[in-house]
């Protein structure tokens, strides 16, 4: 009877690996639809009228509501509240609503119509907002970039609202088990959404010859109905552990305000938060231009239009490699087998080459780009399963801190050097993305799973949604402020193909150097107070 009631779905690592992997793929297709304009900023330009302000000021609208209307932290009472299926169904349901609008926003039927000509005359001046220097529209802003800010605004609150509950619900599946490695391999698997992003974006942008930049997001809102249903799945999958366990969900246990004080007065939260929105500043807008900092860089040679690498029929190739890259490299990680682990991981290494090699030839800025979860998604699972096992999660933060710095100077200074080197300049952009990616991947294995260590486990929910929100400030600033220092420091350049990036990039750059100053006093506030940030999550 001890034994029935102990077995339970968490029990079975099949089973909370299933809700894992549902969990991962809405969170999946939502990376996706985050950057679907950003490997397509050039057309944008060109078919849309948006300049580098434009692009950065929607961009960064994502998170508008949640840092300046407080969303995010009203998720975290709805998480505390309502429990991990409710807020994941919900979050998917406006994630889903804000991708429509935004795909209506660029589609031909949204030009010429009355709702174009309204946002052309209202919402150029937003009182105090544009006194303070953070509204989301201004004047001369175009129409559709207005009211495709207004979409990316929803779909930010949805998305932002699974980020938190998705990290709630690894917590409440792995906790005392494999947790880091969980957290680890969700945000490995789902950043396969960016490289999805870049390689489909431009293919269904240019599809059949004729350029249209809907077809682009209407890839991402069907991808969103498939988010939705995931997030159905699991609905029903997490009810049924409750249901087994006994537990009741989160709801029972209401939120007070004193429990948002309690978080606030951890000196160990705040520099995780700090930590995180340093990070997540520095690649996220990134992200959104780097496709583009990439044609402004190198020297790039469009193939014979008869030929087959300008057919669409390599994109599908190219994309099928890299899946044969992410899947070999992340299972390499579960052999237990020597001969299965490294046939594998040597599977996936030939794979990559032969990606490479495909971009290359392809002398496709978005396709080059594509490679930099593919690292990471190798290694976030050895790094959570070192964390899980061995600990040392803020030294890792203080190693992804450096490398940080040192793509970012790359990008800036060594990259601009070879260009006319076709060669040379594609060889040094792939390693540099690859290292970038693998940096990147030191967050979701360190950091995340350290903020159990921090709060109480009833407020983790809002923990989570404190650090996000923070994080927002960082994701809603730099792509509005990338756009407008590309504008001043490149005055007069209409070829969005010719921008100078150094000053932007140097600006990244920064950030990581103050992060690696606040990984420096983490580490030794952790070895002072013993929050445990360097123990390892399982008790051998």
């Amino acid at each position: 009877m001890t034994q029935a009631i102990q077995k339970t779905l968490r029990d079975s690592a099949a089973m909370r690996w299933t809700a894992l992997l549902l969990l991962a793929l809405a969170m999946f297709c939502s990376y996706i639809f985050m950057d679907i304009l950003s490997p397509i900023k050039d057309l944008m330009q060109e078919t849309r009228g948006w300049d580098s302000t434009a692009f950065g000021t929607m961009q960064g609208s994502e998170v508008f509501l949640n840092v300046f209307a407080f969303f995010l932290i009203f998720a975290g009472i709805i998480l505390d509240k309502m429990g991990v299926r409710f807020t994941m169904v919900l979050s998917t349901a406006v994630m889903l609503i804000g991708a429509i609008i935004k795909w209506y926003a660029v589609s031909d039927t949204f030009a010429g119509s009355g709702l174009e000509t309204w946002f052309t005359n209202n919402l150029n001046y937003i009182p105090l907002f544009d006194e303070l220097g953070v509204s989301p529209f201004y004047a001369g802003m175009p129409a559709s970039a207005k009211f495709a800010a207004c979409g990316f605004m929803i779909f930010g609150c949805g998305c932002e609202m699974a980020g938190i509950t998705v990290s709630r619900g690894i917590v409440k599946w792995f906790k005392g088990r494999e947790m880091a490695l969980a957290m680890g391999s969700e945000m490995a698997l789902a950043r396969l959404g960016v490289a999805t992003c870049m390689i489909f974006s431009p293919f269904f942008a240019r599809l059949g010859g004729h350029v249209s930049v809907s077809r682009s997001v209407a890839f991402g809102v069907v991808l969103m109905c498939i988010a939705l249903i995931m997030a159905i799945v699991y609905f029903f999958m997490d009810s049924k552990l409750d249901a087994q366990t006994g537990e009741a969900e989160e709801k029972d246990d209401p939120f007070k305000i004193s429990d948002i004080g309690q978080i606030l007065t951890s000196s160990g939260f705040w520099l995780v938060a700090l930590l995180c929105v340093l990070y997540y500043s520095a690649i996220f807008p990134f992200q959104k231009y780097a496709v583009n900092m990439l044609q402004c860089n190198l020297t790039l040679t469009e193939p014979a239009a008869d030929s087959f690498w300008a057919s669409s029929t390599v994109t599908i190739v190219q994309y099928v490699i890299m899946l044969v890259v992410a899947a070999a490299g992340f299972a390499s990680n579960f052999q237990k087998k020597a001969g299965a682990k490294y046939g594998l991981l040597g599977l996936s290494i030939v794979a990559l080459i032969t990606y490479c090699y495909m971009g290359f030839m392809r002398q496709s800025a978005e396709s080059i780009f594509a490679v930099f979860p593919l690292l990471a998604v190798l290694i976030t699972p050895i790094l959570g399963s070192y964390v899980d096992h061995k600990g040392k999660a803020a030294s890792m933060l203080i190693l992804g801190s450096l490398l940080l710095i040192a793509c970012h100077l790359t990008f800036a200074f060594v990259l601009p050097a070879f260009k006319g080197n076709a060669v040379g300049g594609i060889a040094i952009a792939y390693l540099t993305i690859l290292v970038l990616g693998s940096s990147f991947s030191l967050v979701p294995a360190s950091l995340w799973p350290s903020v159990p260590k921090l709060v109480d486990a009833k407020v983790i929910g809002s923990a989570y949604a404190l650090i996000f929100w923070i994080q927002n400030i960082g994701l809603w600033l730099f792509p509005l402020l990338i756009g407008k220092v590309l504008d001043k420091t490149n005055p007069g350049v209409t070829d969005p193909t010719q921008f100078n990036y150094t000053a932007p990039l140097v600006m990244l750059a920064s950030l990581g150097v103050a992060a690696l100053l606040l990984g420096l006093v983490l580490k030794a506030v952790d070895r002072k107070k013993g929050l445990g940030l360097e123990e390892p999550n399982i008790k051998e």
